[in-house]
């Protein structure tokens, strides 16, 4: 059998024997796993720019979470739901980035050219002093989602919290940002 033949019922062994330090096995699983994740990605992305980053981001995850597999039971199910949840992050990522380039463009339509330093520097001046007013976990948990693009998980995991805590402290934020920002219009 050649190297990419392995069959699907030897891929549970194979992490399994990944799992216990064979360097080996886990190399051929993941050569093996290559092509079966594109397939995945592709399903869900159109974009092959995009498709070879989640590829490396699932391959990243799997690595992360390797020993989280119970080589008892299906190995694609697992594998699946990384992939899933990869391309997922990336799908969202990608459409904040394009959301917040149209926004910008609009901005620059509306109120001239920002790329004065001065308006520049008043813009993060007014963003520190809303997240400013925030606590300390808050502005940490805008910061990483909304500023860094981190996925859920990611701020999670950077945080030390759990998703559901991380999906908790950002609605509050968000809702403490639009109440410092309905007062400053106002006044």
């Amino acid at each position: 059998m050649g190297r990419f033949d392995t069959p699907h019922d030897e891929w549970p062994i194979l992490m399994a024997r990944a799992q216990a330090g064979d360097q080996q096995a886990y190399t051929r699983l993941l050569t093996v796993l290559v092509p079966v994740i594109r397939s995945m990605v592709r399903k869900q992305i159109d974009d092959a720019v995009l498709t070879e980053d989640v590829i490396q981001d699932v391959l990243l995850a799997v690595h992360r979470v390797r020993q989280t597999y119970d080589p008892a039971c299906p190995f694609l199910p697992w594998l699946k739901a990384i992939a899933q949840a990869r391309s997922i992050d990336a799908l969202r990522r990608r459409g904040r980035q394009r959301h917040w380039e149209v926004a910008e463009e609009e901005s620059l339509m509306q109120s001239g050219d920002l790329s004065c330093p001065q308006e520049r520097r008043d813009t993060r001046e007014e963003l520190s002093l809303y997240l400013n007013q925030l606590s300390t976990r808050q502005r940490q948990i805008v910061e990483h989602v909304h500023l860094s693009e981190m996925s859920l998980a990611e701020a999670a995991t950077e945080s030390n919290l759990t998703v559901p805590a991380v999906k908790s402290l950002l609605h509050r934020a968000l809702t403490n940002l639009r109440r410092f920002g309905a007062k400053h219009d106002r006044s």
